[in-house]
Parts: structure tokens; C-alpha cells; sequence
């Protein structure tokens, strides 16, 4: 009877201190999910794709963001709203995490991927080519695009009919830095491109002289090109689509200093406006064969609602504004133009813009522009 008693004792007493050392476990797990870590500063997170949970609560831990990864663990596999922030896993991406903050809502930042962003912004008028340097100088963009030619990137987008070209919508694109490719940033301003020219396609003046949405985007990379200013962009369209629409050569600056690439120092020559290739508006009709830049959404709205003017000529007035010279008549051309150059020899070099230098936005004496 003794014998059975002590074991009761025994059990009793074994019983007690499973109870205690439950709830002194449990006060510990519980404690793990909301005491602050020590930390005493701002601290950032790097959480690669893939990672398990586990390796990201050691990680803070070290960043003593939290307690102890163990017990946090613990916590997350035995208490429901622990397995609700288990379950939906943690997100790729970089994190500032402030001190102070308790465990779970650190995770719960992890959780609905609350990233620090990154910006990188495409210029209007930029080309194809500049675009790619951007994004392969980019901090924190995984570099995909390397090694691959234009023609390959357009297939891995899908539209290897398309020449690259144009086709991305110049802006200021936010990513997570170490989790977003280049290629990814590509797949943003190509669907965005595509939706700015669909839906000024859909809102175009009637009768224009365009037989294509890809037609209407090469011009208004010409018009991106030709000028900087915002409320001469619908104007510089109404000039080329009138040229279009007489037969005239475009014979704009910006499409032979297209066709020249590498070659173009920064000065355009007689031998360049006369040198044929399939870019050159001086010595073929019509459209070039692809956009020469990547427009931006003004661009390509102010090409396909241009404004009604009888102008065909135009050039840079060359007073510091980028502003130009609309011309109906080669007489008034010859005029714009010989002010033009006659304020060159006067006023001291690197005092005059013309817009953009490197558009070429000058137009050629009159004989030459007007050649049909």
C-alpha cells in the first residue's frame, strides 16, 4: 500500500512539474513571438528567393531583431495565429526593419512583402541600346539580359516579330532590389508601351496617314526626338504628317544620326545626309523602318492628334528656349534659317540649345528640306 502510494506521490510531483515547466514553456514561446529583439538601429534584411523560414529568423537573431529564432519557431508551429504567418511563407526582397518592433509584426512585413523599393527611370528619347546600359548599371537588378542580342530578348518576350526598338514605355519603374530582374523591368515598360499606343490608337484623329499602330509609333519616336518641348510636340507632328501626306521626304536629323550609330560624333555632314541608308529621311520617302527611340506616352498622343497647321518646315531658333521656327513656305524657311545661323556667329559658343543636342533638331537650309 506504502509502495503504491509513493508512486502516486511520485507521479503526482512528475505531473506538477510537466505543468510547470509547461507553462513556463509556454510563457517563453509566447514571449518569443512578442518581446522586441535588442537591436538599437535601423537594420536591413536580405531574403533571397527560396529561403525557409528557418534560416530567415536566424537571420534575425543575428540582426537581434528578435529573441530567439528557436523558441519564434516554436511559436509559429504550435500557436494558430503563429501558423496563419507560417503558412503564407515569407517574401524575396530587401526589408528595413526599425528596433523596437515585436517579432510577429516584424514577420507579417516579411509575409506581405513590404520590400524597400528601388527606382530606375527610363528617359523619353533614350534608344533601345541606352536603355540596356541603364539596367545593366542598376544596383540591385539582377542581371538576366547580358550576352542576349535584341532579336533574343524580344523572343524571350514573346513578340519576336517586333523590333526592339520603341517598344518600352520610358518612365520611373519601382522594383525590390536583389529579387527583380532586368528582364522583368523590360516586361513592365513593354506592357506599358503597348497599352499608351493602343489606347492612342483607339482615340486617333481620323484620316491619318498611318496604316498601323507600329507605323504611328515610329513617328512619334521622330517627334520625340525633334523636340524637347512639351507644347511643340503635336505641332512637329502636324509638320511630318503634312510632309507624308504631299509625298515629301521627312528629311529629319534625328533618323540619319539613327542610321549613323556608333559613327555619329556630334556634328551631321553633307556626306551623312547624302549617304543613303534605311534610315536616312534626306534620300528615302516615308517612314524609317523602325522607331529611332522610345517615345514617351505624350509623344505618341500628340502623333496621332496632331495639330492642323500648314506648316512644312521648321528650325531651331536657337535662343536658349528649344523652341523652333514653324514654317508654311520655303521663302519663310530661308528666313528662319538664315536668323538662325546669323545669331550662331553672333552670340559666344555654348550659349545657344537647340533642344536636344543630340536629336539634331537644326533643320538643313531650306532646298534641301523642301527636296520632295
Amino acid at each position: 500500500m506504502r509502495a503504491r502510494q509513493s508512486i502516486g506521490a511520485v507521479l503526482l510531483v512528475l505531473l506538477l512539474a510537466a505543468a510547470v515547466a509547461g507553462v513556463w514553456l509556454w510563457k517563453s514561446v509566447h514571449a518569443a513571438a512578442v518581446t522586441p529583439g535588442t537591436a538599437t538601429e535601423v537594420r536591413e534584411l536580405q531574403v533571397g528567393q527560396g529561403a525557409s523560414l528557418r534560416t530567415v529568423l536566424r537571420e534575425l537573431e543575428h540582426l537581434q531583431l528578435i529573441g530567439s529564432a528557436r523558441q519564434l519557431e516554436w511559436y509559429l508551429r504550435c500557436c494558430e495565429a503563429g501558423k496563419q504567418v507560417a503558412a503564407a511563407g515569407v517574401k524575396a526582397g530587401r526589408y528595413r526593419i526599425a528596433p523596437g518592433q515585436q517579432p510577429l509584426t516584424i514577420l507579417r512585413q516579411l509575409v506581405e512583402g513590404r520590400v524597400v523599393l528601388e527606382h530606375i527611370t527610363i528617359v523619353e528619347g533614350w534608344n533601345f541600346a541606352m536603355m540596356r546600359q541603364a539596367l545593366l548599371r542598376k544596383a540591385g537588378l539582377q542581371p538576366t539580359l547580358r550576352g542576349l542580342s535584341d532579336v533574343e530578348i524580344m523572343t524571350a518576350l514573346g513578340v519576336a516579330d517586333l523590333p526592339a526598338e520603341g517598344q518600352f514605355a520610358p518612365d520611373t519603374y519601382a522594383f525590390s532590389p536583389g529579387s527583380t530582374t532586368d528582364m522583368q523591368i523590360l516586361r513592365l515598360a513593354f506592357d506599358a508601351q503597348q497599352r499608351n499606343l493602343q489606347q492612342a490608337w483607339e482615340a486617333r484623329q481620323p484620316d491619318l496617314p498611318f496604316a498601323s499602330p507600329a507605323e504611328a509609333l515610329v513617328m512619334a519616336s521622330i517627334v520625340e526626338k525633334e523636340t524637347g518641348l512639351a507644347r511643340e510636340r503635336a505641332r512637329v507632328a502636324g509638320v511630318f504628317i503634312n510632309r507624308l501626306r504631299r509625298g515629301m521626304r521627312l528629311q529629319s536629323d534625328p533618323t540619319v544620326i539613327y542610321g549613323l550609330g556608333s559613327r555619329y560624333d556630334g556634328n551631321i555632314r553633307k556626306r551623312d545626309l547624302t549617304t543613303d541608308n534605311p534610315y536616312n529621311t534626306y534620300t528615302r520617302s516615308g517612314l524609317p523602318p523602325t522607331p529611332i527611340a522610345l517615345p514617351g506616352r505624350d509623344a505618341i498622343i500628340a502623333t496621332l492628334n496632331p495639330e492642323k497647321t500648314d506648316a512644312i518646315f521648321f528650325v531651331a531658333v536657337g535662343d536658349g528656349s528649344g523652341g523652333h521656327y514653324f514654317s508654311a513656305t520655303v521663302a519663310e524657311h530661308n528666313r528662319a534659317v538664315q536668323r538662325y545661323l546669323e545669331r550662331l556667329r553672333t552670340v559666344p559658343p555654348g550659349q545657344i540649345t537647340t533642344g536636344d543636342p543630340a536629336a539634331g533638331s537644326v533643320a538643313p537650309p531650306a532646298p534641301a528640306q523642301g527636296a520632295p
